[in-house]
């Protein structure tokens, strides 16, 4: 039997030494792997294959290290959200279950030094809510599942949509008080005749002796019978039904209740915005311009081509219009390409990002244009100022 073999004594303390985790100092995040001790960590650094990874570091070192950090946060909160959904744990917890996994991205990869570096910086951005006690740093986790959003905006829809109809009940009651008021004031303010109205009633009285007639003489008040009365119509005003508005207070209402709808429409806006809106926006099947100055010697620059495939969210394959010759380009050196007036877009960003429209019209002052969506459950709607970096030509 070789040295070293499968089934030897030697193999198999080595595989049940690197089965669990070791120092963190000793692992290279560039070749995932786990070094046991310093010697070891040395001769993989000096090592032909460490140092091509070095290389390829050292051609972007920042977009390395935040691919590194965008995907341990993205996974930090994953197990966060499967193990600690609705529960305050403390951070060292949640850390020390993560890293059970060896082969998670390390923090020494990110650009955060400490994890109380990471749980602030989780804190700043809203994602998880960060206190601090004696006992150390808790969290809790934000549910900002898509479901769970849609309720909660339904919700204060309804809530909102109530309010409004309360206030204008409010109002409509209000305006029937002040018109009783008014009509009760136009009413005392007549002559008043003074005159007193005389009613007989006769009362007859049977006695055992004699039937004997009793008159009795009434008297009442004029102005008592008329104040009797107007309190009767006014009393009728106020709980008898409104009568017909007139066009202007017809219009006064519509004007209040499209405020209201506007209102919540614009808020709606705002929510998709928020959501829709990435630092990236490069995507399948659109027309894009080529500024990229360092392959002007090439004949690239400001050349159109077809985007056909995208790498890591940042970077697309770009097969070029003339030549068909197919280009690796970050998105910062691309740009989007407008049609013609009543060409095919794409919305690559903002609230209605991956909708594709139709170009009604171009505003060259204001550099935004004016787009109809075409297909999809928002078919129809009209965009009257789309910025010229949030939509692109279509193929």
């Amino acid at each position: 039997m070789g040295k070293n073999e499968f089934l030897t004594p030697k193999a198999i303390a080595n595989r049940i030494k690197a089965k669990g985790l070791q120092k963190l100092r000793w692992y290279c995040q560039m070749c995932q792997k786990q070094c046991r001790d310093e010697n070891g960590f040395k001769c993989h650094c000096m090592s032909e294959s460490h140092q091509r990874q070095m290389q390829v570091f050292g051609q972007n070192p920042h977009r390395v290290v935040e691919g590194y950090s965008e995907e341990f946060e993205t996974t930090f909160l994953e197990h966060m959200g499967r193990s600690h959904r609705f529960s305050r744990v403390a951070a060292t917890v949640v850390y020390n279950e993560y890293i059970a996994d060896r082969h998670h991205v390390h923090m020494n990869s990110t650009r955060w030094a400490t994890l109380t570096e990471f749980i602030k910086h989780l804190g700043k951005t809203g994602k998880l809510k960060v206190e601090e006690t004696p006992k150390g740093w808790f969290i809790t986790y934000i549910d900002r599942d898509s479901e769970t959003l849609f309720k909660e905006k339904m919700k204060n829809k309804r809530l909102k949509a109530d309010i409004a109809e309360e206030e204008k009940m409010e109002r409509e009651i209000q305006r029937q008080i002040e018109r009783a008021e008014q009509t009760m004031g136009n009413d005392n303010g007549g002559g008043e005749e003074e005159g007193i109205t005389t009613k007989s009633r006769m009362l007859e009285k049977n006695d055992e002796e004699g039937g004997t007639k009793i008159t009795m003489s009434l008297g009442q008040s004029k102005k008592n019978v008329e104040m009797n009365g107007k309190r009767g119509d006014s009393s009728r005003l106020v709980f008898d039904e409104a009568e017909p508005m007139s066009s202007s207070g017809k219009r006064r209402r519509e004007g209040e209740e499209s405020s209201v709808l506007d209102e919540l429409m614009k808020e709606e806006e705002k929510a998709k915005e928020r959501m829709n809106r990435k630092d990236y926006w490069i995507c399948p099947g659109i027309v894009v311009k080529v500024m990229s100055k360092a392959l002007a010697d090439k004949g690239y620059y400001k050349q159109k081509g077809v985007v056909r495939r995208v790498i890591d969210k940042y970077c697309g394959e770009i097969e070029m219009v003339e030549n068909k010759h197919v280009l690796r380009v970050d998105q910062e050196e691309l740009e989007t390409v407008l049609p013609q007036i009543g060409g095919l877009v794409k919305i690559v960003n903002g609230a209605y990002r991956g909708e594709n429209a139709r170009l009604l019209a171009i505003d060259t002052d204001k550099f935004c244009a004016k787009v109809q969506i075409d297909k999809g459950i928002y078919d129809g709607r009209l965009l009257k100022a789309v910025e010229y970096e949030d939509i692109c030509k279509l193929i």
